[in-house]
């Protein structure tokens, strides 16, 4: 039987509790996956439009991961995927597009990724789907370039009508929907190699 692995990196504020990493990562326990939290933490405050704590947080949440990883057999398992929301897909992909390289015997690390920063395309995302919401402030909102930047590397993306940085409207009917949609499409995403 093949052995599956889900990584999952989580947002500065968004853990993994919230909606979308909560039920995610029901549906990799669901689908077969063996589930690697990464809890990541000590932050710096007010991080939004602060290119300085943005970097240092990044800088906080890679070495923490890299720490968790550390002892982490990855080519032990047939099928990887990460899933990343905000900070955590930058992270992702660039661990990702790390073990990629240089790893023998590692295929592709397949990416789930909620609400990515544009710092997130800077690596390759070689089997990858992306969630994003048009009102999403860390992203420049409606001047957002994250759907350009999935079509131009041929990213399958959602984008969520209304929704925030967490893919949320402020309508509940509305989230409730929209969580659904990116659940489901979340879910085929997993089952589709295994």
């Amino acid at each position: 039987m093949d052995r599956k692995l889900a990584v999952f990196f989580p947002g500065i504020g968004y853990t993994i509790d919230k909606p979308l990493m909560y039920y995610s990562r029901k549906i990799a326990a669901a689908a077969g996956y063996e589930i690697k939290i990464l809890p990541y933490a000590g932050f710096p405050d007010k991080i939004q439009g602060d290119a300085d704590r943005m970097q240092e947080s990044y800088r906080i949440a890679l070495t923490q991961s890299e720490e968790m990883l550390a002892g982490m057999d990855m080519t032990a398992y047939d099928e990887i995927v990460f899933i990343g929301k905000s900070i955590g897909t930058v992270v992702a992909a660039e661990l990702a597009d790390r073990y990629e390289r240089s790893r023998t015997g590692l295929g592709v690390i397949r990416l789930v990724l909620y609400t990515p920063l544009e710092q997130t395309f800077l690596f390759l995302l070689k089997d990858a789907i992306v969630f994003t919401g048009s009102d999403d402030p860390w992203v420049g909102k409606e001047k957002s370039r994250i759907g350009t930047l999935c079509v131009e590397r041929k990213i399958p993306y959602m984008l969520i009508p209304h929704g925030n940085h967490s893919l949320e409207s402020g309508n509940i009917q509305e989230d409730m929907e929209a969580l659904k949609k990116v659940l489901l499409r979340t879910e085929a995403f997993l089952r589709k190699n295994g």
